[in-house]
């Protein structure tokens, strides 16, 4: 399926995410959002409500969790700054096991649930590395979500797009994600992004920080 990157590059072109203060406007998902594509959004089957994304070595001595918020203007700084550098030095050589964690605080309800649940369903069908994919292109996105963007993310990241769209719609990993949250809450995460490494919270979630914990547990 032919498809333009038109609706994750409008934030970007715009100003993009970056160092963004405010919160997403209050519509949520609307079926007329889907642009070019073409797709029966009926309610989807719920994903895996065991489902965790992880990248780099499952066996690894070192874990990393990274608690987000797919609204967050700091998780996606984080996402789109701090992670590449964490990612090429510590995820890929497998010297840690790094786990995505929802926490929507959320930043805007409607478009957390939506956008994680979205991202849930392409990690289930496609896995922790697609899961990874999609979240990085759908952060470019954050100040313009909508179910094309999704359906644009999802796709690039390997999946199928109307999917995608479909667990957005009807966030079909809300209770999965609402776990998630009371997890972070158990354990004493109370704002987003935070990174906890070895399950000690990072005082900072830049990349030097990250490392510097990491590098202190290998």
């Amino acid at each position: 399926m032919n498809h333009t990157r038109r609706a994750l590059l409008a934030g970007v072109a715009a100003g993009g995410v970056v160092g963004a203060a405010g919160c997403l406007g209050e519509d949520g998902p609307d079926t007329d959002d889907t642009g070019e594509y073409d797709c029966d959004l009926d309610e989807p089957v719920v994903p895996d409500p065991e489902f965790r994304a992880v990248i780099g070595d499952p066996d690894a001595d070192v874990v990393v969790q990274a608690y987000e918020d797919f609204t967050c203007p700091g998780c996606a700084q984080f996402k789109l700054q701090q992670f590449p550098a964490i990612r090429e030095e510590y995820i890929d050589p497998g010297t840690v096991r790094y786990e995505h964690w929802d926490f929507p605080i959320p930043s805007d309800e409607e478009w957390a649930y939506a956008v994680a649940s979205a991202a849930r369903g392409v990690g289930v069908r496609e896995g922790g590395e697609a899961f990874f994919a999609f979240a990085s292109t759908i952060y470019e996105s954050q100040e313009e979500y909508n179910l094309e963007a999704i359906g644009s993310a999802a796709e690039t990241a390997g999946d199928d797009p109307c999917a995608a769209m479909a667990d957005a719609l009807h966030e079909s990993a809300r209770s999965a994600i609402e776990d998630d949250r009371e997890a972070g809450s158990a354990r004493g995460v109370n704002a987003t992004p935070t990174v906890v490494v070895n399950g000690q919270a990072v005082a900072e979630p830049t990349a030097e920080a990250v490392g510097n914990a990491i590098d202190a547990e290998r």
